[in-house]
C-alpha cells in the first residue's frame, strides 16, 4: 500500500465574526463545550480554526463534506475521528500566531507540528528549558545565520514526534517563509506532503 499525507494551512484572522458563528454549527457536542470555555476571543478563534479546518483537510480525503466529519473532544488528548471505517486515517491539527495548521493521511497515524520563527524571542534560554544535552550541543554548532531556523526545526521535531507518539518511520522539514513545519508519521510515505492552503469560503 502506498502511504501519502497531506498539510492544510490556514491564517485564523481570515475568520469573520459570521463565519465564526456559521461555522460553529459544524462542531460536535464535546467541541461546543470546550469552545464555550474560552474566554479570550483569540484563543476562541484559534481553536474554531483548527476543528474547521481539520473538517475541510479530513473531508478531502474522506470524499465527504467537512460538515459531515465528526471528531469528538477529550480534555487533555487530541480530538479523535468519530466515523466508523476510519480507523487508519491518521490527522494532527497545530497552531501558532495566527496560523492553523493541519496534517491527514488516508493510512497513517500523523505527528504535525508548526512554529512561527520569532527572530526576536531568546533561543538560547529556551534551549535550555526544552532540549537536552544533545541538542543544545547541536545547536550551539549551528551557523549563526541559519541557529534560529534550526532551533525552531529541532522544537517543531520534537513536537511532531510527540504528538506521534511512535518511532517515525517518515519525517519531513517542509519550507514555509513564516513557520517552521515538520511531520512524522508511522508508515513509510512515498513522497513528502503537499502543502495546501484551505479554500473554503469564509
Amino acid at each position: 500500500m502506498r502511504h501519502e499525507a497531506s498539510i492544510w494551512l490556514l491564517d485564523a484572522g481570515a475568520f469573520t465574526e459570521q463565519s465564526l458563528a456559521r461555522f460553529a454549527g459544524w462542531l460536535d457536542d464535546s467541541e461546543r463545550q470546550r469552545l464555550g470555555g474560552f474566554v479570550r476571543p483569540a484563543r476562541r478563534r484559534q481553536y474554531l480554526a483548527g476543528r474547521v479546518l481539520a473538517r475541510q483537510a479530513l473531508g478531502a480525503i474522506l470524499g465527504l463534506a467537512p460538515c459531515d466529519v465528526r471528531l469528538l473532544d477529550r480534555p487533555g488528548a487530541a480530538p479523535i475521528l468519530a466515523l466508523p471505517g476510519c480507523g487508519e486515517v491518521g490527522f494532527s491539527i497545530s497552531h501558532s500566531g495566527p496560523w492553523i495548521g493541519c496534517a491527514v493521511s488516508r493510512t497513517s497515524r500523523v505527528g504535525f507540528d508548526i512554529e512561527m520563527i520569532d527572530v526576536a524571542r531568546d533561543i538560547d534560554a529556551l534551549a535550555d528549558q526544552i532540549f537536552d544535552e544533545d541538542q543544545r550541543l547541536w545547536l550551539a554548532s549551528r551557523p549563526s545565520q541559519s541557529r534560529v531556523r534550526d532551533f525552531y526545526r529541532l522544537w517543531s521535531e520534537a513536537e511532531a514526534r510527540f504528538k506521534l507518539g511512535v518511532t517515525p518511520q517518515s519525517l519531513f522539514h517542509l519550507p514555509h517563509a513564516e513557520l517552521s513545519v515538520v511531520l512524522c508519521a508511522e508508515r513509510e510515505l512515498v513522497r513528502p506532503p503537499e502543502l495546501l492552503a484551505a479554500n473554503f469560503v469564509l
